[in-house]
């Protein structure tokens, strides 16, 4: 998959993002990507019901990387 502008945007910038928006701001990340069945999901669960979102949060922390789970 090819770079996003939120790619561009630095990790510190996503993981505010991701803090702040949740579920939402990685629904749409998924989406953008081209991962449609799995962004509709993130949006329509929540993050898999704050599961996923906090996984999201640990993996920007740990790996300072987007790409992990998207």
């Amino acid at each position: 998959m090819g770079k996003t502008i939120i790619d561009n945007l630095g990790w510190p910038v996503n993981l505010i993002l991701t803090i702040f928006f949740g579920p939402v701001f990685q629904g749409i990340n998924r989406l953008l990507r081209g991962r449609l069945f799995i962004g509709v999901v993130w949006l329509l669960t929540a993050g898999f019901l704050g599961i996923g979102w906090i996984i999201d949060i640990v993996t920007l922390i740990v790996r300072k990387d987007i790409t992990f789970l998207a």
